[in-house]
């Protein structure tokens, strides 16, 4: 799937200025929001605001940018059905083939003893795990990033394709992209739950560090 269109909007923002040029280079348009929309322009990237691209301005304190359905209409309309395509001509859904964002540091926030529940609630990110998902979900035609450490390899994938991703990039992606959503959500809950208030449950999320040569007998794959 050719990427033409990129929307990008990160709170780690390491390499994204390197990468939102690489993009830029090869003829992609960039939409981006807030801190990061600055960045792109003081590192003279060419960039258009969300704002330009819903025709709606951010609000509430930019609690409300990317909750749009020219957003999410652009991300999940699959390509090449008849009624999507018709839907999306009716409603002004421009497609968005690429989705650059990861999350406010909600995990850096409550790992100060002293935050406040007013302060780590300010950094649950509400527009970015629903763009994540939408692009996740239609990764047949949509490739989402979440790790910078992603970047070079999408970047790569489109040199050696003509500025499109692979199927298999879009999937192993969409894969990383729920994962890290899975784990942002368990996070949020594990925290305000830490009184066990409301549930005597603890979600956890825990790194593989080797596999298992076999399952319980020689025969037998490995869980």
């Amino acid at each position: 799937m050719k990427i033409k269109r990129a929307l990008i909007s990160v709170s780690d923002k390491t390499g994204i200025a390197d990468f939102a040029r690489a993009l830029d280079k090869q003829g992609v348009d960039i939409i981006s929001t807030g801190g990061t929309a600055e960045l792109l322009r003081k590192e003279e990237v060419p960039v258009r605001d969300i704002s330009s691209f819903t025709d709606y301005p951010e609000v509430l304190e930019g609690r409300v940018k990317t909750l749009h359905p020219r957003v999410h209409g652009g991300l999940l309309y699959k390509r090449g059905n008849p009624l999507h395509e018709e839907q999306a001509r009716e409603h002004g859904f421009q497609p968005i083939d690429l989705v650059v964002v990861n999350l406010y540091p909600f995990e850096k926030t409550i790992a100060n003893p002293n935050v406040t529940l007013a302060e780590a609630i300010e950094q649950i990110d509400i527009g970015g795990p629903s763009m994540i998902r939408s692009a996740a979900k239609n990764y047949e035609s949509v490739t989402v990033v979440v790790d910078p450490s992603d970047y070079e390899a999408v970047l790569d994938t489109m040199r050696d394709n003509e500025g499109e991703t692979t199927l298999r990039l879009r999937e192993r992606l969409a894969i990383k992209a729920f994962i890290k959503t899975s784990e942002y959500d368990r996070t949020i809950g594990n925290f305000l739950n830490r009184e066990q208030t409301t549930d005597a449950s603890f979600s956890l999320s825990l790194p593989l560090v080797s596999r298992l040569r076999y399952g319980e007998n020689p025969h037998q794959t490995a869980a």
